[in-house]
């Protein structure tokens, strides 16, 4: 019997087994989880292939992208290349990657993806960092590319779903090998939303600080490099205090990552941005002109007006538009100064919390936006004397002395609860040229303006009303209104070609008209100052404006023939019926229609026809559309150059000695020339006339026709505005006396046709000479016996 093993061998080898059991379970283990895991990759990558293989043909073409088309918005601009509008769902500006500043393509990728040109399209270490780093802080971090993110932005939708990030890898890979890094990175650079309409970061430049790209310096690229993450979130304008947080850290990215010095990175950060304000977005006030523009090229191009990236020059100079916008603003504001006060616009309660009062303030103003300078605030105070008023940004403004009298009836004591100016009252203020502040009211009245190039119809300037916002009527091209007196040139001009001459006698005497001849209720027509002078020239009754000389002239040419004499000029005979009333201007026209009349006698007779677009050009500048100013011949001549001539003596006389003898004297030049209007009840005011070069007319009375004041006239109202923008339209421009053509003479300081120096035509004395015929030449028989005593009738009634 063999011998039993001593006791501590049989404990060691126990010992042994019992050590290698776990040993080889732990190996069995770890097999199993490397086949396990193993299978896991096999699986993984059999998925991966299966979708791929299911995915791929389904991914979208993305061969479009390698000549990236953006949706590019329609831009309208002055001649000199001023920004007047821009429609369109995305403000954007294409610009080749070539041509993207370096600086700004830095901070792009310091802040997005600093490895954008080392990895294939997914940045493996940049998602394992973003992994640890949402594991460690329970807080989300994308590790997205800038090729996911074109990926995503041009072909996927937002949702976050596995079907959609696995779509996304795959539509990178195919980026990638499709494209290069610069055409990725061109696109993601147009094609990214930063806030405020802007797309890509050429408009992001344009919008936030009014410069173009290549001139950013290198806090301004932090600042937008900012804004891909949470354009609302880090918008300068809306949060300042978070976007400069975020710049900060970008300049610091920037640094980190070599692409700016310590000392460049310091500077910026010290650097003073000066952020544009949303309502600096257009710089000149071309609105109803950049409106008119639009609904031309959607007549033109459809739908596809508004995403090819057009660009359309107008022929608006930039200086004399911003002239015409402020002389009709500050025209209305005058009149609306002599007005009734209405009362405030609103009324709130203020808290007496000083946070809550501050979001009260801000959320009723928002309501009750600015208009230019017109701006709007909330009363914290009010006394007869004295009122305090909040702006929206936090400012406190003073109103006392002759700043509260436009405003006296709201603030005496017994003014009506909707009139009275109290605590919590939104009122308008403007500040005056004394550098203080003034109680007003956003005007009920309208108006508008339009000058042209009188030798080629080029629109140089067109204010369509007070305000694009408010009112989107377009006065200066819809509103058919009376002229009134500022007809009476187009009357006295077929009168020269009936033998009438600025000497002609025509008695300033009463009319009646009684129903036998109107047809209809008798007629007795007045004069404007209500008083009746007797005999005086035609010069004379043109400068006074005398209603009774027009009224015998137009009796004496014949109210047919005047209607076919008026279409010379551009007017529609069916909007001026051949009656009397025609010599008061009863008829209806445009302003835009009323100044290409007066530029046929600014220009020496020939016709012109308005016209404001001088270019269309596509987003890579080529032509589409180039306007070729007309030719001023004898095929589009209107009348003879001696009318046009006379006329403009004629008109001199109105703006030196007569209705708008403040003209001359304030422009201190002689070649000015023009005609106040005032229709019956002063319900239009008027002023047109004329430089030699430029012709412009001005407008104000109310979209519902109603009696501007009994004291208001087109010398007080429009002739100011007219001045003031001639004032500016002018500078620099020659001195321009028309020189006289071939056909009139001057006699006795007087011109005259020249068949009709020696009193030949229609005179006091003349009566028996022969009229001449519509073309200007003398007739060869003497006129008929009803036009004769229609002509005797002028002198003596």
């Amino acid at each position: 019997m063999p011998p039993k093993p001593s006791s501590g061998t049989s404990s060691k080898a126990g010992s042994a087994a019992a050590r290698k059991g776990p040993l080889a379970l732990a190996g069995r283990v770890l097999a199993w989880a490397l086949a396990i895991a193993a299978a896991g990759v096999v699986s993984l990558v059999l998925l991966a292939a299966v979708a791929l293989a299911v995915a791929y043909p389904n991914l979208p073409d993305i061969s479009d992208l390698a000549d990236y088309r953006p949706k590019l918005p329609l831009r309208v601009y002055a001649a000199d290349g001023a920004l007047l509008g821009e429609f369109g769902e995305e403000r954007r500006n294409l610009m080749p990657i070539t041509q993207i500043p370096k600086i700004m393509k830095d901070a792009v990728l310091a802040i997005e993806d600093a490895r954008f040109y080392e990895h294939g399209g997914v940045d493996y270490k940049g998602v394992l960092r973003a992994a640890v780093a949402n594991l460690g802080r329970f807080k989300s971090q994308g590790a997205s590319t800038i090729t996911m993110q074109v990926a995503r932005n041009v072909y996927l939708s937002s949702e976050k779903t596995y079907t959609r990030k696995i779509y996304e890898i795959l539509l990178t890979f195919k980026l990638e090998h499709l494209l290069s890094k610069d055409q990725i990175l061109e696109i993601y650079m147009n094609q990214i939303f930063l806030g405020n309409r802007a797309y890509g970061f050429a408009a992001a430049s344009e919008t936030y600080f009014g410069k173009p790209l290549q001139d950013i310096t290198i806090a301004e690229a932090a600042m937008l490099a900012g804004l891909p993450k949470a354009p609302s979130a880090y918008n300068p304008i809306s949060n300042p205090n978070r976007a400069r947080t975020r710049q900060l850290y970008i300049i610091q990215r920037m640094q980190e990552n070599g692409f700016i010095t310590a000392a460049q990175a310091e500077a910026a950060k010290h650097e003073e941005l000066h952020i544009r304000p949303p309502s600096e977005g257009l710089r000149v006030h071309g609105e109803f002109v950049a409106e008119t523009v639009r609904q031309l090229m959607y007549a033109q191009y459809g739908d596809a007006t508004y995403t090819r990236g057009l660009n359309v020059y107008t022929t608006l100079s930039s200086t004399d538009q911003i002239a015409a916008y402020n002389a009709l603003r500050r025209g209305i504001m005058d009149f609306e100064r002599r007005q009734i006060y209405r009362g405030p616009e609103k009324f709130i309660e203020l808290p007496r919390d000083a946070a809550e009062m501050d979001d009260a303030v801000d959320d009723v103003l928002q309501e009750h936006p600015d208009n230019g300078d017109v701006l709007s605030a909330v009363v914290l105070e009010a006394g007869p004397k004295r009122v305090l008023a909040v702006r929206g940004n936090g400012d406190r403004i003073e109103i006392t002395g002759e700043g509260l009298r436009p405003a006296q009836s709201g603030l005496a004591a017994s003014a009506q609860p909707n009139v009275k100016i109290r605590r919590g009252a939104v009122i308008r203020v403007v500040r005056t040229p004394r550098n203080t502040w003034e109680i007003t009211q956003l005007p009920e009245v309208e108006g508008a303006f339009v000058a042209m190039d009188t030798h080629t119809g080029a629109v140089r300037a067109l204010v369509g009303g007070f305000d694009f916002q408010k009112n989107k009527f377009n006065h200066a091209t819809q509103a058919w209104r009376q002229p009134g007196s500022s007809f009476k040139p187009f009357i006295y001009s077929a009168a020269l070609e009936k033998g009438f001459t600025p000497a002609t006698l025509v008695n300033d005497a009463p009319l009646f008209f009684d129903a036998g001849f109107t047809g209809g209720q008798p007629w007795e027509p007045k004069n404007s100052d209500g008083r009746f002078d007797g005999p005086m020239t035609l010069r004379a009754g043109l400068a006074k404006s005398k209603n009774m000389i027009s009224i015998r002239v137009l009796q004496a040419v014949g109210p047919q023939n005047a209607q076919e004499w008026i279409t010379r000029f551009g007017f529609e005979a069916e909007r001026h019926p051949a009656y009397l009333t025609m010599a008061l201007g009863a008829g209806s026209v445009t302003p835009m229609q009323l100044t290409a009349a007066y530029a046929v006698f600014a220009n020496g007779g020939y016709r012109v026809n308005p016209w404001l677009i001088a270019k269309v050009t596509d987003h890579r500048g080529r032509t589409l559309v180039e306007t070729t100013p007309p030719v001023l011949d004898e095929n589009v001549r209107a009348i003879p150059a001696r009318n046009a001539f006379v006329m403009t003596q004629l008109l001199g006389e109105v703006t030196s000695r007569g209705t708008a003898a403040r003209a001359q004297a304030m422009l201190k030049r002689p070649d000015v020339y023009g005609k106040t209007g005032t229709t019956n009840d002063a319900i239009d005011a008027w002023f047109a006339g004329y430089q030699p070069t430029l012709a412009a007319v001005a407008w104000i009375g109310y979209d519902q026709p109603r009696n501007l004041g009994a004291r208001e006239s087109g010398g007080g109202l429009s002739l100011p505005v007219w001045i003031s923008f001639m004032e500016q339209a002018l500078k620099g421009v020659p001195v321009s006396q028309p020189a006289p053509p071939p056909g009139v003479v001057n006699s006795g300081g007087e011109w005259f046709y020249e068949e009709y120096a020696r009193d030949t035509g229609v005179g006091s004395l003349g009566l028996d000479a022969a009229l001449p015929a519509a073309n200007g030449s003398a007739a060869v028989a003497p006129p008929p016996a009803e036009e004769r005593n229609r002509i005797l009738d002028l002198f003596r009634n």
